[in-house]
């Protein structure tokens, strides 16, 4: 494929794009070409929504993929046409940023079973015509990596030079050096690990929980019936948006304060800040996001576990991988502590892996890595740096 095809691609609209000059790329897999999820069926057709950001070298060796969040989508660098906020990790990437879009060609994908492009739940049912819901399968992260990798394909690309993510990203970072070592020069899984806790899994069913409750959910036809569970999901995002942050950062950004007045209404309003701004996180998420794809993206990374198949015994999951690894933490995530990078660290250590590991002290909690964190760009730059430089993108 010529570097001009991957400029103009396969264009379609997708979901609040219309008329839009940002537009996504999206690719469609046909009948030929089934998506193997690991439930035992086989997606098809289904089609993959993405933007790409600066130019494919000619030896086709300078590729990053970005792997989104639970609630990110493809408009990594640009300005979401939804929201018409600024894409969500502009502080990343970008002209002169740590991955840098005038060095690196960066590709990020709308994950399958979400709701900006790709084929997810409020797709349509080719065999019904109606939008899939609950009919539509459950994916996992494995499943997801696969969809991706079949995009890699389609763009000509045999090896990528990175794949970097964060939390639900980072675990697809680690699927991919698992599923594909050999197509994975480096990778940078940050705030993450290696299965879900149980934890994690009980705030993920609460928020699940929320979302079903809704009466306007419908047994998930809120579709095909009109309605909107846009309470539940607000609740949902509102449970959700805690565990991102850190007690100290809430503390520090809210405090005890009362929102627009200096004393109770001795009511159930807003009364205080921190009130206020979970009110508005639910709400203006319920304007971009789809209240079954938050149920399957949820079980996916449920179900994550890269140690299972190996008989819990994790290092076997990466043995002799011939991937570079940069993986990093943040001292005040209590989603994704520490010590589950550690023992990413560790199992690749006992793995053999090339790996780096970084502990940045911040009081920002799990969303530290969407943030203005400094240490964390000055790591991702160096450790791109050092691998560019080993794979002959970089100049020593």
């Amino acid at each position: 494929m010529a570097e001009a095809d991957l400029k103009t691609g396969q264009h379609a609209r997708v979901r609040g794009e219309a008329d839009s000059p940002r537009e996504s790329l999206v690719v469609r897999f046909g009948p030929d070409r089934p998506l193997k999820l690991d439930s035992g069926i086989e997606l098809s057709p289904f089609q993959i929504a993405y933007k790409t950001y600066g130019q494919l070298n000619a030896q086709r060796s300078n590729a990053i993929l970005i792997c989104h969040a639970l609630t990110g989508d493809q408009h990594v660098a640009s300005v979401h046409p939804v929201t018409g906020k600024n894409g969500w990790w502009e502080t990343m990437v970008g002209p002169g940023k740590p991955i840098d879009t005038e060095r690196y060609f960066v590709i990020c994908s709308n994950v399958v079973a979400g709701c900006m492009g790709s084929t997810g739940p409020s797709s349509i049912d080719p065999r019904t015509g109606n939008p899939y819901g609950l009919e539509f399968p459950v994916i996992t992260i494995r499943d997801m990596v696969r969809a991706q990798a079949m995009l890699v394909d389609h763009l000509g690309i045999d090896t990528l030079f990175a794949v970097v993510g964060g939390s639900m990203g980072g675990m697809q970072v680690l699927q991919w050096a698992q599923s594909f070592p050999e197509r994975v020069f480096c990778a940078v899984p940050i705030a993450c690990a290696t299965r879900h806790s149980a934890q994690n899994i009980a705030f993920h069913e609460v928020g699940r929980q929320a979302v079903m409750a809704d009466p306007e959910w419908r047994h998930g036809r809120y579709q095909i019936e009109g309605t909107s569970p846009h309470r539940g999901l607000a609740v949902a995002r509102m449970g959700a948006h805690i565990t991102y942050m850190s007690d100290a950062a809430l503390h520090r950004k809210f405090g005890r304060r009362f929102q627009d007045r200096s004393n109770p209404t001795f009511s159930f309003d807003a009364d205080f800040e921190v009130e206020s701004y979970l009110r508005y996180q639910g709400s203006s998420f319920v304007e971009r996001f789809d209240a079954n794809s938050y149920l399957y993206l949820t079980r996916a990374m449920d179900y994550f576990d890269l140690a299972a198949e190996h008989d819990g015994v994790l290092a076997e999951a990466f043995r002799s991988s011939p991937t570079r690894f940069c993986v990093v933490s943040f001292t005040s995530d209590w989603l994704f502590p520490t010590s589950e990078s550690r023992a990413i660290v560790h199992a690749l250590n006992a793995a053999g892996a090339r790996v780096s590991f970084a502990e940045i002290v911040t009081d920002k909690g799990h969303d530290a890595f969407l943030l203005e964190e400094p240490e964390l760009f000055a790591i991702i730059r160096g450790f791109l740096d050092g691998a560019g430089r080993a794979r002959g993108l970089v100049s020593a």
